[in-house]
């Protein structure tokens, strides 16, 4: 008896523990007080209209999409055929290949913007924008290596050769049974390198320069300056944009029953 009671307990303490912050930052959004606070100290809309006014956050969000979207698209790009290599063949070194595609996440990514900015920005010229999609391309790649190693795992092989087997070339073979029998791995491993990407901090942090920001790192300069509850504001629509993601890959794409 004591333990049916004490279960559900802990079960609504862990979802307080979890959904509580964020449920404070939209109250605090919804102020409509000067001063970001908590109680909000009455109710309003107008600092969730704001975000949408300030170019900065706007630019800002448009860089962050980008290296989100394409930088995430590049990673998989390398980390597919890195994974499948990986899976399918006997490489003499492929623990060692797996370490370094690991690096970046080993790695403090403070110590990763530091070394690309020391190492490649300064010395070769490198364009800032240019600059950051190499690096969150990079941080995104041990993502995509891993999550389609799995899927690649939970595939039979003999299935692939049945294919090759009936006519079929090994690189049609990939295209026409691999690919769609692991849609679900990819997609996992684009919606996790996405928001790594998106809310990617340490490594923007060095790379940025004048007109360049990440979203995270406008969102840090503007706090800097002004206590408002527009921060607030910003941060509950990017929660909400996160869940109305991971919502429509469920409901359009069935991720659940790939991963």
């Amino acid at each position: 008896m004591t333990l049916r009671v004490f279960s559900p307990l802990v079960l609504f303490l862990l979802l307080v523990f979890l959904i509580g912050p964020f449920l404070i930052i939209i109250a605090a959004s919804l102020s409509s007080g000067d001063t970001l606070a908590f109680p909000p100290q009455g109710l309003s809309l107008r600092w969730v209209m704001k975000v949408f006014t300030i170019e900065s956050f706007r630019d800002s969000f448009v860089m962050s999409m980008f290296l989100a979207v394409f930088g995430t698209l590049a990673a998989l790009l390398l980390g597919i055929p890195a994974a499948y290599a990986l899976s399918r063949y006997k490489l003499p070194a492929a623990e060692t290949v797996r370490t370094i595609v690991s690096l970046p996440i080993i790695v403090p990514g403070i110590i990763v913007g530091l070394a690309l900015l020391r190492y490649l920005v300064v010395p070769f010229g490198f364009n800032i924008t240019l600059a950051l999609f190499f690096a969150h391309a990079a941080l995104v790649l041990p993502y995509a290596v891993r999550v389609v190693s799995a899927s690649l795992d939970n595939l039979r092989s003999d299935i692939e050769e049945a294919a090759v087997l009936l006519g079929s070339s090994r690189l049609g073979a990939f295209f026409r049974v691999v690919m769609p029998n692991i849609r679900g791995g990819i997609l996992a491993a684009f919606i996790l390198g996405f928001v790594t990407s998106f809310n990617q901090v340490p490594v923007s942090l060095f790379l940025s320069g004048p007109g360049v920001r990440t979203l995270p790192i406008d969102m840090l300069g503007y706090m800097e300056t002004t206590y408002d509850p527009s921060i607030a504001a910003l941060s509950a629509l990017l929660a909400f944009l996160s869940i109305g993601i991971v919502f429509l890959a469920e409901r359009f794409l069935g991720f659940s029953r790939y991963v």
